[in-house]
């Protein structure tokens, strides 16, 4: 029988036990950007509370184009490579692994406005941020490919364990494999092939930075969840793809900032609403040679252990329970499976700086 404590082990890194802190923005970076004191704090925490990866909150690849949000984490710049350094040997202290997601903005920001530089596939309108971007030229998309490449290439000299590309939620890359916002005509518009170039070549071209041994993990939507958005058939299609090329692991999100409450990423949940994004985790685990992880609703110990023995899915996912318990891990090692204390206000999530209302 599978446990969550088990060590395990895929594309070269070690794993204490099944769980990951999920991407989450802490809203600690300098104004550049850069690592504060704090941030290494939030990040030190986690690692202590038994954590056994940690995935950071997203750090933009270019300061060119103008999404960044507030206080976000960036890596476009070999200059920041020495905070993340100490961010790095702080956390492998504490025998915890850590991961930075990478990512381009675009449209889906409340940063500044619209006098500001921000790219998508098509001038299409958010529906949430009602930001219309500037379509990429074929210049563009080359450069922001690059940049990704050259920000895990970073992420790799700073010792962190691997980079998780940013593909969900209404990003660049997203959006690129949404046919709504993608209306191009060109090789990167129209048919699932097409929309998926923009992904494949930027893994591509991440994989000639880093080599084949550096693990590159992804997080997509299954489904965009709105008229004419990403379907879960697409999101299989594109899965298998990058597997098939190398791709190390698939967290499996959905949704962006304009998909109806109970379909976005971040929900009110319920008991009988845990695992939000299960089904579809399930069936793409069967489906490729990759590891899963499964994020959304994560918060009972018990049936998550049910769902390693009775499916491929392998790790489990975390971001608001540990916003509210640093050390919720920890606590379920020590025999209390009590479920997470988090109770899913989203609070959190609205403040400038990441944190529980409940432990005001």
């Amino acid at each position: 029988m599978k446990s969550l404590f088990d060590r395990t082990h895929f594309a070269g890194l070690h794993l204490k036990n099944r769980f990951f802190r999920s991407a989450t923005r802490d809203g600690f970076a300098d104004e550049r950007g850069q690592v504060t004191p704090e941030l290494v704090q939030i990040y030190e925490n986690l690692a202590m509370g038994g954590v056994g990866t940690i995935i950071t909150g997203h750090a933009y690849v270019t300061d060119r184009e103008q999404s960044k949000q507030p206080c976000q984490m960036g890596i476009y710049d070999d200059s920041l490579i020495d905070g993340y350094t100490r961010l790095t040997d702080t956390v492998h202290r504490h025998n915890v692994n850590i991961i930075m997601q990478i990512s381009c903005v675009g449209a889906q920001t409340y940063a500044g406005g619209q006098e500001r530089l921000i790219w998508g596939p098509s001038p299409i309108e958010d529906l949430a941020t009602r930001i219309i971007p500037e379509e990429m030229s074929g210049d563009e998309i080359l450069y922001l490919q690059t940049a990704f490449a050259d920000a895990a290439l970073r992420a790799q000299k700073a010792g962190f364990d691997g980079v998780q590309i940013h593909a969900a939620h209404g990003y660049v890359l997203n959006k690129f494999l949404n046919p709504y916002y993608n209306r191009r005509t060109d090789a990167y518009g129209g048919t699932i092939d097409n929309r998926a170039r923009m992904l494949i070549e930027t893994y591509l071209a991440m994989r000639g930075k880093v080599g084949t041994e550096f693990p590159i993990l992804i997080k997509i939507n299954c489904s965009d969840f709105m008229d004419q958005g990403m379907t879960f058939d697409e999101c299989r299609y594109v899965c298998k793809k990058l597997v098939e090329l190398g791709l190390s692991a698939i967290e499996v999100s959905g949704g962006n900032l304009s998909s109806p409450p109970n379909e976005g990423p971040v929900r009110i949940i319920k008991k009988e609403q845990e695992h939000y994004f299960k089904r579809y985790a399930v069936e793409i685990a069967q489906e490729v040679d990759a590891p899963v992880i499964l994020v959304g609703g994560n918060r009972d110990f018990k049936s998550m252990e049910e769902m390693l023995n009775q499916t491929d899915i392998e790790y489990f996912s975390l971001s608001r329970p540990l916003i509210c318990e640093s050390d919720l891990i920890n606590r379920w090692q020590s025999g209390d499976l009590k479920p997470a204390r988090c109770i899913s206000c989203n609070k959190c999530l609205g403040l400038e700086h990441t944190s529980c209302i409940l432990n005001k």
